[in-house]
């Protein structure tokens, strides 16, 4: 059987900036005059985690039992969402890529690209002790963490390993055509980083278009839509999905030591990838001591 190679993966850890840029692709590419909701995201994106995919390929409602029930109905998740459309698929995904025995969890085979969206491991720790209601020093053992693997209660996982492994993973996969966004850049100059997303995409760039999905899709008006609408997405017992959209906060919110522990652990990625944050993170230290 002749699978196509059309998924582009939306690769980030989590609490990344992952969701901004779905929302940002669902709506530039909506018809004209039409808006696509934060809770109308899978019209135009997937998951590699979604149920309903899960059910089809077990042919059952999907349960996992462990991690090899898990792995091998996934291969056949991701063989069925290439197959779901001529055209490219864009697939959300947090897992790292990586390789177990002989299965590779994000399977090259069917992949056309990558979108890597990266975000600073401070201010990514601190969202993701919110977005897993842990504290900051368990996210903190969590991001180092070379098994670190979130699994939900129906037993499908996302394999997300350490911060920088994760991140070194996307960026440095072989032979994988990418476009590397930072979360900080999409905050400073949104009009261009997506710009530079649909570069790499091939798709000509409308103007007004352009402008009309960065006014829907700015952080304030998602944050409006989850007060409004809710947020299907977010997990049980956290307050707010979109926070506050801004990078930095991690000033406020973590110690001297907990700040030298994250840059003592990611130094050589920090310095590739932020080393203005890394800069910052050594001030910060200093100041506080």
């Amino acid at each position: 059987m002749n699978v196509p190679r059309n998924i582009i993966w939306v690769g980030s850890f989590p609490k990344s900036g992952n969701t901004w840029v779905r929302a940002f692709l669902g709506n530039y590419f909506q018809p004209t005059g039409k808006n696509l909701s934060i809770n109308e995201l899978s019209s135009i994106t997937t998951s590699d985690v979604r149920q309903d995919w899960f059910d089809k390929a077990a042919g059952k409602p999907f349960v996992g039992k462990d991690f090899d029930d898990w792995l091998k109905v996934r291969s056949k998740v991701l063989q069925m969402i290439a197959q779901s459309s001529a055209g490219n698929r864009f697939v959300k995904t947090h897992s790292k890529i990586d390789r177990v025995g002989d299965i590779e969890l994000i399977m090259p085979q069917f992949t056309a690209a990558a979108i890597c969206i990266l975000r600073n491991p401070f201010d990514v720790v601190v969202s993701f002790a919110r977005h897993s209601s842990i504290s900051i020093d368990v996210a903190i053992d969590r991001m180092c963490d070379p098994k670190n693997i979130s699994m939900a209660n129906n037993g499908i996982m996302e394999v997300l390993g350490r911060w920088d492994d994760h991140i070194q993973s996307w960026t440095k996969a072989p032979g994988l055509p990418r476009h590397i966004m930072r979360y900080e850049d999409m905050v400073d100059n949104p009009k261009v980083a997506f710009k530079g997303l649909l570069g790499f995409l091939q798709v000509p760039v409308d103007y007004t278009t352009l402008q009309k999905t960065l006014k829907e899709t700015s952080f304030s008006a998602l944050q409006k839509q989850e007060s409004t609408q809710g947020f299907r997405e977010k997990p049980p017992g956290m307050d707010k999905f979109f926070s506050t959209g801004k990078y930095g906060g991690w000033m406020d919110s973590l110690t001297p030591e907990q700040v030298m522990r994250i840059h003592e652990e990611f130094k050589p990625t920090i310095d590739e990838y932020f080393p203005e944050v890394g800069a910052q993170a050594l001030s910060f230290i200093s100041r506080e001591k």
